[in-house]
């Protein structure tokens, strides 16, 4: 069925890691370096400033926001009194940017980053997936991931499921009660999407953002397509999230098609919404 798009914000250089807290939405803006929070009506609030370029995002217990700053591989934290610290310094396991993350319900943020330095033109090579736990303390919890990026952990923070943006699929791991990873298989295996960012629904499905095909397909664990959205021509959703009082409202965070390089000094990204059946659930 067709689903009515709404836009709620423009003036965007590069939106990208949407999440839904507390009534209102967070987003990330690569190239104006900031962090929005949005409420519905589209009133957006700078929250945090990120100078070397936020992405995902996610919170700990006590309220703290925890923020991706890519180019430098570190973890900030935004303590409830406006304090702004790095949580963790992750240069030293991952290649190329520090790039989307999750927080699960146990407090820990699981990392995607690059793997190569994908605005020079390298080649593609596998990377890891970093787990940072809620002391700040940072390891590897997975190895040759091919570009893992968007991220879902189940409601019951018993298992994470990674996007591989240049691998086509998304792989799925238990994570044990000491947070390492186990039994790695693959969830769906997808030759024609392009995994960016992504959210779960309380059915177990994902919304999947596919910036190549200026859509988001929601899909089911082996790889059905239940529903596709399309978003407007010169548009491109890299990032979706449900939220909303109700968890039935599916936010796409656009700009035109194209990989956000060159997007400094540019405003036109735009944030979509439209409503679907099945509420969110698990992380983000």
């Amino acid at each position: 069925m067709a689903r009515k798009l709404e836009r709620l914000l423009t003036g965007g250089s590069f939106f990208e890691g949407p999440r839904w807290r507390d009534g209102r939405w967070y987003v990330s803006d690569f190239y104006q370096h900031h962090v929005l929070a949005i409420d519905e009506k589209g009133a957006a609030e700078e929250v945090l400033k990120v100078p070397q370029q936020p992405s995902g995002t996610g919170w700990l217990a006590d309220g703290s926001l925890l923020v991706a700053s890519m180019r430098d591989h570190k973890l900030l934290r935004r303590w409830p009194d406006g304090r702004v610290t790095v949580h963790a310094d992750v240069s030293a396991l991952c290649g190329g940017w520090l790039n989307d993350i999750v927080v699960d319900g146990r407090g820990r943020a699981w990392c995607g980053n690059f793997g190569y330095d994908h605005f020079a033109g390298e080649q593609p090579r596998t990377t890891n997936v970093i787990r940072v736990d809620p002391d700040g303390k940072a390891a590897i919890a997975a190895s040759d991931m091919h570009f893992p990026n968007g991220s879902v952990v189940t409601p019951d923070n018993g298992t994470l499921i990674v996007g591989e943006t240049t691998g086509a699929r998304y792989t799925a791991f238990t994570i044990a009660d000491d947070g390492t990873l186990e039994n790695r298989r693959v969830w769906a295996s997808l030759p024609d999407l392009v995994p960016d960012g992504c959210c779960l629904d309380a059915e177990g499905r994902i919304w999947s953002a596919d910036p190549k095909e200026s859509r988001a397909r929601l899909i089911a664990e082996g790889g059905r397509v239940i529903e596709e959205i399309r978003t407007p021509a010169g548009t491109a959703p890299f990032a979706c999230m449900l939220g909303g009082a109700d968890g039935k409202t599916l936010l796409l965070a656009c700009s035109p098609p194209g990989v956000g390089a060159g997007r400094e000094g540019k405003t036109d990204g735009c944030i979509f919404t439209t409503r679907v059946d099945v509420p969110r659930a698990g992380y983000p």
